[in-house]
């Protein structure tokens, strides 16, 4: 049985059980972009339920255009106000080499993609520059953004302080 197979199954249970007629506005008005690393729960992680918070998904987490738009969206249509970076522990995108990545993706479909990769050095300082953009995007109503990152290992969450990047 194909994945996608099983997939469509677990929804025929999901489907007996899930909460019906939840309203398009989070209900907790809060916006979470997270890593797309299938170690993270971020619902469980957070304590969220269906319904509580928008949850925005790429690799590594970053700040992209389409996490700004999605963001925008958010607060602007939908009353999110807050937001929460998860980034994580011996994420993937961690020391990610951008050349040798666009080229490996080249070599292998004959297309090099003329998007950035965004891998980084170092977690934290990622999350703090992840802060800093968002705090300074025209388009957000809200600079109440926080970083963490998750631990992988433990469980646990941080919250990474950035004293460089102050509120608007």
């Amino acid at each position: 049985m194909a994945e996608v197979d099983r997939m469509v199954a677990a929804n025929e249970e999901w489907a007996q059980q899930a909460p019906a007629e939840l309203p398009a506005r989070p209900a907790r008005a809060v916006a979470v972009v997270a890593c797309m690393d299938a170690r993270m729960d971020v619902y469980r992680i957070l304590g969220l339920a269906p319904g509580d918070a928008h949850v925005i998904r790429n690799a590594g987490g970053v700040v992209t255009d389409d996490t700004l738009r999605s963001l925008t969206i958010s607060q602007h249509l939908l009353g999110t106000r807050e937001v929460v970076l998860v980034h994580h522990t011996r994420c993937g995108m961690q020391g990610t080499d951008e050349a040798a990545f666009l080229a490996q993706v080249e070599q292998a479909t004959g297309a090099r993609p003329d998007w950035a990769v965004q891998g980084f050095a170092d977690v934290e300082e990622d999350v703090r520059e992840s802060v800093r953009q968002l705090r300074a995007c025209p388009y957000l109503l809200s600079d109440d953004v926080r970083g963490t990152v998750y631990d992988v290992d433990t469980g646990r969450l941080r919250e990474i302080e950035d004293p460089a990047a102050p509120h608007r």
